[in-house]
């Protein structure tokens, strides 16, 4: 992997949650921020998982499908989903 530009990030979490949801990608609308989370787990560490306590900048990708929003994180190394269904999940 080459690591996540801001593009891609969004393309991979729009794949992502279509599956999930079992939706068609175009009926995804995103929104990005640049954003600055607590620490290398982009402040979604996955049950039992230990992050390093250092700032990471990266990007918050809001997804809406079906009227309800989800939210992704991610940096150059990875993108999470953040709070789906109560827990976080590491994507890639």
């Amino acid at each position: 992997m080459m690591g996540f530009s801001k593009e891609s990030a969004v393309e991979r979490a729009k794949r992502d949650l279509a599956d999930r949801l079992g939706v068609e990608q175009e009926s995804i609308s995103q929104a990005v921020s640049e954003r600055d989370f607590p620490d290398m787990a982009l402040g979604a560490a996955e049950p039992g998982e230990i992050a390093a306590q250092m700032i990471s900048s990266g990007w918050q990708i809001d997804l809406e499908a079906d009227g309800r929003t989800y939210e992704y994180r991610a940096d150059k190394y990875q993108l999470r989903l953040y709070n789906f269904d109560g827990r976080n999940y590491v994507v890639e």
